[in-house]
Parts: structure tokens; sequence; C-alpha cells
């Protein structure tokens, strides 16, 4: 545009010439006689035509002068054509470059996807569906674990059918494991790794799964022929160069035996010391946690918590007395520290608070509680409280009579959610970090 102005300007300049040029200045100073009878000097204002000048008739009516070209029908079409010529070339080399582009950062990429995206997309090609089998996937898998946990809940009723809910994306998923024996009573006790760990018989028989891959395994027999257990922990064993598991199983009578994935086969280590006192009751069984290399579990009768070092293989026990009118306690945990969750009842009305434990006084300090709204749909019921999971992010299954209501917490924003309602009715279970590459 502005080459076509100066070619305009150059044409008028063409046809009109240039006006005369102003006569000089004189430079020798002229006599005051001269100066006062001499006419003034008239310069020339001769402007050019351009649109950032001072306002002037002239420039006003630039556009009149200077006349507007446009496009014929037929520059129109050849701009088209170059058009879709230059965005084939585009396509074509996309194409090529994607063509090349190297396999290990689709894996890498697919790898930091959601769970349930990554599911959709093993529809696309077979390359993409094998990519559980794959070796380079698997290790950059492990490198991204999902910021939340997933929560599994089943049934008595139904052990081989149960339900997964993604907390992201507050959605429930429903799966069918068919290797679960369906007539025992199992329940799931314990999680890590992307795999879940079942309790059933009585304790007599243990199970692990992948419940999104279906991947699943009997444990063998255990050694110990007691079978009240108290305790259930499962941790990955981070020592071994081939990875795996370990499952760790306290009695009532204090003997605790650990199953090794590696080995496939369960080790009788030995039984608590004798500054734990022993039996130890039954009535909190299951509800364990692990914060750096030590797991706590709660007893009762005297009330306390009872922990294991890993690395050291050294037990303690702390006598800590439950908070005042509490009920259902459940032991979580975030970021090191412990935390209690429970029911509080005062006359009719009942609620659910959360606790951090005070390492200086050993007493419990009340740190939040479930907001009024959502406690009032209780108010004047007989409530039960089962916790699902214990680090970071708890479900809080509620239960009165036929009415089951299901809350998730997140202990670090302290927020408290309503969870859609699950097709499953009256839910047990627990939390896990799902993976797509972990084995049983």
């Amino acid at each position: 545009m502005f080459r076509h102005l100066i070619d305009q300007l150059q044409h008028l300049v063409d046809l009109h010439g240039f006006p005369p040029p102003p006569p000089p200045i004189p430079t020798v100073p002229p006599s005051p006689t001269t100066t006062l009878l001499a006419p003034p000097l008239h310069f020339h204002d001769y402007r050019w035509c351009f649109g950032n000048l001072e306002n002037s008739v002239f420039e006003n009516n630039c556009e009149n002068v200077i006349m507007k070209v446009t496009k014929s029908k037929k520059t129109k079409k050849k701009q088209k054509q170059k058009q879709t010529e230059n965005s084939g070339s585009n396509e074509s080399l996309n194409e090529e470059i994607w063509r090349h582009f190297p396999e290990e950062l689709y894996e890498n990429v697919i790898a930091r996807l959601p769970i349930a995206t990554i599911f959709r997309f093993r529809s696309v090609c077979q390359n993409w569906n094998s990519l559980l089998t794959s070796n380079t996937f698997t290790r950059q898998c492990a490198r991204f674990i999902p910021p939340q946990p997933w929560f599994y809940i089943m049934t008595h009723e139904k052990a081989n059918a149960g339900a997964m809910y993604d907390p992201v994306s507050t959605k429930w998923y429903y799966l069918f494991i068919p290797k679960m024996p369906t007539e025992r009573i199992i329940s799931p006790v314990a999680s890590a790794g992307g795999l879940l760990c079942f309790h059933g018989n009585g304790g007599r028989s243990f199970f692990v799964c992948n419940p999104l891959t279906n991947t699943f395994k009997k444990l063998p027999d255990r050694l110990s022929s007691i079978w009240s257990i108290v305790a259930v922990e499962m941790i990955l064993n981070k020592k071994s160069n081939t990875g795996g598991y370990q499952i760790m199983l306290v009695a009532s009578n204090g003997e605790y035996e650990v199953y090794d994935s590696v080995i496939n086969k369960w080790t009788l280590v030995e039984s608590l010391p004798d500054c734990i006192k022993l039996p130890l009751s039954s009535k909190l069984r299951f509800k364990t946690v692990a914060a750096n290399a030590l797991i706590y579990f709660l007893r009762s009768d005297p009330y306390g918590i009872v922990s294991f070092d890993m690395e050291s293989k050294v037990w303690k026990q702390y006598l800590v007395p439950p908070p005042p009118l509490s009920r259902d306690l459940a032991l979580v945990e975030c970021g090191g520290r412990i935390m209690l969750v429970g029911l509080v009842t005062k006359s009719a009305a009942s609620s659910v608070s959360v606790w951090e434990l005070q390492k200086m006084t050993l007493l419990w300090k009340e740190v939040d509680r479930m907001p009024n709204v959502m406690s009032l749909e209780f108010y004047g019921k007989h409530v039960s409280l089962y916790c699902l999971g214990n680090s970071g992010l708890v479900m809080l299954s509620l239960v009165s009579g036929t009415m089951n209501r299901l809350i998730t917490y997140d202990i670090l924003k302290k927020e408290w959610l309503k969870v859609p309602d699950c097709a499953m009715g009256i839910a047990i279970g627990t939390a896990f970090h799902p993976s797509l590459t972990a084995i049983a």
C-alpha cells in the first residue's frame, strides 16, 4: 500500500512539475531603508500528503487525489490458490514431521494423561493399545503418580464387582473382577502402587489385584495359625532391584509376619516386644497409616497408638486417650502429621471431626469439623462412620439405616465435598493410586 502511494505521488509530480524554488535569502544585511520598503518575503508552503501530518484542506482531500485501487477477481483467485497450495504443503510437512516423531516422546506424553483418558486413547491404534506391555511406557508411568488417589468400593454381596471413584472428574467407574472368589466374605484392606490387597475367609486368605487391568493373584497360605488380625499394611519394596511389594500382618497375640512378592512367600518374623501390652484389641483392625517409613495403627484397652519402624525394626507404643464423645475413629496422615477422623455425638446431633496429634503432649487437638449444613441431615439419627483412605484425601461413608452418604475430605485444603451417588449401595473399601502397569 505504501509503495502504491509513492507511485501515485510520483505520477502527480511528473504531470505538474515541481513549484519554483523560493528566492535565496540575502546574505548581506540590507540598509534600514531597504528593510522598511522591501516587501516581505513569501515562502511557499508545500507539503507531501501523508496520513500523520498536520491537518490542512489538501491533506483532508488526499483520498480524492490518490485513488483507491480494488483487486480484481483474478488476483483474488490467484491468492486463494496460493493459500491452498501453502496449506497443502504445510499439511504434508506436518505429516512428515509426525511420521518421524520419536516413539519415546509419544509414551512420555501419554503417561502424563489422566488414567481415564489413556483408556480411551487405547482404541486409537494397535500401537497405543499395546502400550501396557511396553517396558519403556511402564517406566514412564512409574515417574508420574496421580496427584489424587482414587477410591475402590464394594459390597459383601458381590465380591467380584466393584466401583472406582475419580475425585478429579467426580465420576464413578464400575468394573468386574472375574477371578475374585465369590463364596467368601472379602474386604479391601490395604493398597500400594496401584494394587489392592483383599482379606477374606476370616483372615485365612489374601488376594492382590490391579482393578484397572484385572491382574489377579491369590497369595500362598500364611504360616501363623492365629487368624485374629488387628492391622494390615501394604508397602512397595523400594530396596529390591526387582521392585515388588510387601504386606505386613499383625495378629492379636503380638505375632507379625511379612509377605514378599519377590520371593512369593510369608515370613514369620517375631512377636512384639514386652513394652506393648497384649492382647491387641481387634475392634479397630486394619486402620493403619504409613508415614516416613513408620507404620501406625490404633489399639484399645489401653487406648493408644502402636508404631513400627520399617528400617530399624523397632516397635513403640503411645498411650493417647481418645477425644471426648468420639467414636468410629480412624487414623489418617498428611505430610507426616498424624491425624484422627471420627464421629462426635452430643445429644441428638452428630458430626465428623478431625484432630491432629500433638507430639509434645500426646493429646488430640481438633483442627476441623464438618460444616453444619452437611450434619443437619443426620440430626436425631444413629450414624455410623467408615473411613476410606488414610492419606491426604479421604472418603467418609456415613450410614444411617438404609441411607448412605459419601463425602470426600481434603486434609490440606480442609475441603468437604459431597460425592455423587453410587449404584453399589453401602460402601466398604479403600483408597489407591491408579496404575496401568502395576502387576499383582
